[in-house]
């Protein structure tokens, strides 16, 4: 990933407020969980500490609940 080129809409999104997302497939590139509990973090949050982790891990499984009902 280092000397690549980040692409919108492929590596990274811009969300209503103007922050920039890094996408599940970036996450998936890079290979590791960076531990700052990213939005589309495909690693469960391995490496956020242990607090965070079960909030963030509570909170997409109640957007993925959502989203199948």
């Amino acid at each position: 990933m280092k000397n690549e080129e980040f692409k919108e809409g492929i590596d990274f999104y811009f969300d209503e407020s103007g922050l920039m997302v890094l996408t599940k497939d970036f996450h998936l590139k890079r290979g590791f969980c960076c531990g700052n509990g990213c939005r589309h973090c495909p690693f469960d949050y391995k490496n956020v500490s242990e607090n965070r982790r079960k909030e963030l891990l509570l909170k997409s499984k109640k957007a993925t609940d959502i989203k199948i009902k």
